[in-house]
């Protein structure tokens, strides 16, 4: 019985990973929200985010995560934003360390702006994860438009992030 549960187990670990290695999320079509939320730590994440609020997809966009260090005018030539850009509709969030603080950090403001609809700008590979830990957190209501950006993972990065879904979801599920 232990062998067989067992093998079942290892069966569902490798197809769950096989699914999750191959069939990464896809970008988003143009579609609008109220707002845009990036979690810093990925290749393209901003330049995605700043993509989609150029082209008037939302009005505001939050990017959670940002180092201490980081100062609004670094991050403005870091990323080639415009003063007016930055001041009207970026706001860069600093209390998260993670992911599952990008979470709180996001709900908490989407919280204080009254927003209902949001597209979450992050790595295809973090995709997953992220929207389970900000399904914990959201207001009830909140609608959640998933904006993958394609990368090229190492399998290394696949194995981990792998873990830390199952891990999360079952967080989510207890």
């Amino acid at each position: 019985m232990i062998r067989r549960t067992a093998g079942m187990l290892a069966i569902a670990w490798a197809l769950g990973f096989m699914w999750f290695a191959l069939a990464l999320p896809q970008p988003a079509d143009a579609e609008r929200t109220d707002a845009i939320v990036v979690p810093t730590g990925g290749n393209g994440r901003i330049q995605r985010g700043l993509e989609v609020l150029r082209a008037g997809e939302a009005e505001k966009m939050l990017v959670t995560g940002v180092d201490l260090d980081v100062r609004p005018g670094e991050f403005a030539a870091e990323f080639s934003v415009e003063q007016e850009l930055l001041d009207c509709c970026i706001t860069l969030g600093f209390s998260a360390l993670d992911t599952r603080g990008n979470a709180r950090e996001t709900a908490e403001w989407m919280t204080e702006n009254s927003y209902s609809s949001m597209r979450l700008v992050t790595s295809d590979w973090h995709m997953r994860r992220t929207a389970v830990e900000l399904s914990d957190r959201l207001p009830d209501g909140v609608e959640v438009l998933r904006d993958a950006v394609p990368t090229q993972p190492s399998l290394g990065t696949l194995f981990v992030e792998y873990h830390k879904l199952i891990a999360a979801w079952l967080l989510h599920l207890g």
